[in-house]
Parts: structure tokens; sequence; C-alpha cells
């Protein structure tokens, strides 16, 4: 293509891109209401954006919480036989009312036994205290004997041992009185044959020897009686030394009684203490409610085997609830106890109540789970922990809160 032929193009491609006589004169066209509306409407957006900023300093929001309440389980303390049940599912009660009666005849019987036990050991108590009172007068009184006739056998041995001395000292005076008579009797005999004495002197004399010899005898028996007497005396003090001998035991004796006492007073209180079980035990079936609360879960029926393993029903009690609210760990920096709280309940249709922040859990939610997670094998993905916040909340008449129930908590963690 020549350079001619590209000037004509250039010049009727210009001549075509030349606004037109009428298109030059024409007023411009108005801008649209969309166009014009568009930066109010940004700066609006910006203005809610920085309201919600502001007015969300300071607060941390989570909508995974619900209501806690005590739940207690009610289980027999005996195991037994249903008879009653005085109560009904969702069944409101106070603390003290009787729930479930159990059969109470066994308990009955048990309580009689237990009774007639406690009567023989007081009676087996009376028995050796009795024993014990006895023992020690007798130890005394043996003490007392003993000793009085260790004293007197003493007194009797000595008396006898006068009386050997005596009897010895009598045998010399007849063998004495003897000799003089013999002697007598013989000067009397020689001088009979010269007829110097008469006879009747010398049968005198000669009835004299005879007594004198009979004196001796009666002499040496009384000596010999007495060396008996010692010997029997040496019998009864040694006699008298056995019973001292035993009756000094007495102390060990009424130890021994004592013991005795002890042990009965012993079985008393075992059998006090049973008693005492027993009559728990009779008391146990009757199964009363322990606090105020609504029954639920209810699971016992009459004639039905009731054991201390499986609970019967369960009180939830209403009038002491409060707010479990799981929040995210990093929402959780600036939070304290004490810090006001606003708690927002489903079930009341959006009213607002209002609490503080009693305490922050030890651990977050999954620590304590059945399977806590283990970070330390294969791959880790991070994952937002929670940690359960109690919240605890002010006085709300007329607003009853259930536990389970879903709440949005709102805390105010900086004033």
């Amino acid at each position: 293509m020549t350079t001619t032929a590209i000037d004509e193009v250039l010049s009727s491609s210009a001549a075509a891109l030349a606004p037109t006589p009428s298109e030059q004169t024409a007023p411009p066209k108005k801008r649209s209401l969309a166009f014009r509306l568009l930066p109010l409407f940004t700066a609006a957006a910006l203005g809610v954006a920085t309201l919600g900023f502001v007015a969300g300093r300071g607060k941390q929001t989570t909508d995974d919480a619900q209501i806690e309440s005590h739940v207690a389980s009610v289980s027999p303390r005996v195991s037994g036989q249903v008879a009653r049940v005085l109560v009904q599912d969702n069944q409101r009660v106070q603390a003290g009312d009787v729930l479930v009666e159990l059969d109470p005849r066994d308990f009955d019987v048990r309580l009689k036994s237990a009774r007639a036990d406690l009567a023989a050991a007081t009676a087996a108590l009376h028995a050796a205290e009795t024993t014990l009172s006895v023992t020690i007068k007798n130890a005394d009184s043996s003490l007392v004997v003993a000793r009085g006739g260790l004293a007197q056998a003493a007194a009797v041995r000595g008396t006898t041992r006068a009386a050997i001395e005596q009897a010895r000292a009598e045998v010399v005076a007849a063998e004495s009185r003897r000799a003089l008579a013999q002697a007598d009797f013989t000067r009397s005999e020689s001088l009979l044959a010269s007829g110097a004495v008469p006879q009747a002197e010398f049968d005198a004399r000669k009835a004299a020897v005879e007594q004198a010899e009979a004196q001796v005898g009666q002499a040496q028996a009384r000596l010999t009686s007495a060396e008996a007497n010692v010997d029997n005396s040496s019998g009864t003090i040694e006699a008298a030394r056995g019973r001292l001998l035993a009756a000094q035991a007495g102390p060990e004796q009424v130890e021994a009684a004592r013991a005795q006492v002890e042990l009965a007073k012993a079985r008393v209180d075992q059998a006090q203490a049973a008693v005492a079980q027993a009559e728990l035990n009779l008391g146990y079936t009757k199964i009363r409610a322990e606090l105020a609360g609504v029954v639920s879960r209810r699971s016992v029926e009459v004639g039905q085997l009731a054991s201390p393993e499986r609970p019967l029903l369960a009180l939830v009690a209403l009038d002491d609830t409060w707010v479990v609210a799981n929040f995210k760990e990093d929402q959780i920096a600036e939070m304290r106890v004490g810090e006001p709280a606003t708690v927002t309940v489903d079930s009341l249709g959006g009213k607002k109540l209002t609490g503080h922040v009693d305490s922050l859990a030890g651990g977050t939610g999954s620590r304590f789970s059945l399977l806590p997670p283990d970070n330390a094998s294969g791959n880790f993905t991070k994952v937002v922990q929670r940690v359960p916040v109690l919240i605890r909340l002010a006085p709300h008449p007329g607003s009853e809160l259930r536990p389970g129930l879903s709440a949005t908590v709102t805390v105010a963690t900086r004033q």
C-alpha cells in the first residue's frame, strides 16, 4: 500500500469519528438516581460500621451458652420392694417430702432383733458389774481372813513351843522327884531289914517311888503331845500361808472381773449401734427429697425391686440456676471475675437478664471430654478452643429457667 492510500484511509477514519454538528450542539444528559445516592449509602454504611465497632469495643459475645442447675439423682439407701410411689413426672416437691416408700416389714423385724440383742447385752453387763462387786468384796475379806489365820497359826505355834518347854521342865522335875523317892526307898529298904524303919514308912516310900515314876511318865506324855502340837502348828502355818497367797491374788481376780465388765460394755455399745443402724434402715424405707425441685426422669413403679445402685428419679432445682457460656480462647484475654454480663434466653422471648462472671474453667471443654485430643501424632490442624465461663445471674422473679435452655451471653470486659 502506498503512502497516498494510507493518508486517505486515515482521513476517512478521522472524518467518521468526528462529531456531527447536531451532536456538538446537544445538551449533556443528567446522572442516574442510583449513581447520585451511592455516596450516601457508602457514608451510611461507614457510619454503621463505625458505630458497631465503637459499641462492640470491650464486649465479648457468644451464643454457645446454656442454662445449668442442680440435678440430683434419687436412689434408695437400702434394697427393698417398692410399696408406694407418691410423685408423678414434672411434679414440684419440697425438701423432706416423701417420694417413694419401700416395704418396711423386713427392716422392722431386724430392728426388733437388734433391740433384743441390746437387752441381752445390757443384762450381761449388769451381771458382770455384780460379779465385779462381789469379787472386790471377796478379795478384801479373803485377804483379811488369811492374814488373821496366819497370825493365829503363828500364835498357836508360839504357845505350843512354850508348852514344850514347860513339859520338858516338868519331865526334869518329875525325874528329880523320882530319883529322890528312889533314894529314900532304897534307904528305907536297908533300914527296914535292921528294924530301924517301920513297915508302914517303907510302904509309903515305895508308894512315893511309884508315884514319882507315874509323874515322870505323865510329864513325858505331855512333852510328846506338845512336840506333836508343834508339828501340827507348822502344818497350820503353811496352810495359812497358802490361804494368804491365794487371797493376795484377789487384785488379779478383780482386774479379770473388770475386764469382763469392759467387754460387756463394748457388747452393749455394739448392740446399741446395731439398733441405731436398724432404725436408720427402717427410716430409709421412706425415700425423701433432699432438695426442692421438679421430679424428672421417673423410672420407679410399684412392686419394683429397688437397690442403691439404680436411680429411681431425678430432682431438678429450678430455684438455683446459672449460665455456662463457652467463649472462644481469644475472647477471654481481658475477661475477669466480677465483670457484668447480659444474658438473653430464647425461651423468654428475648428478655435480657443481668449477672456477672463468677468463674472461669481451669481448662477448655475439649480437654475434659471423654477422648481428649492428642496433637502429638501426625498432622496438626489448629482448632479454636472454647473455655467454659460460669455466669451467676441476678435475681429474676417471674422468669423461670430450666437447665439445658439456650442463651446468648455478652460480657462487658472493659467499663
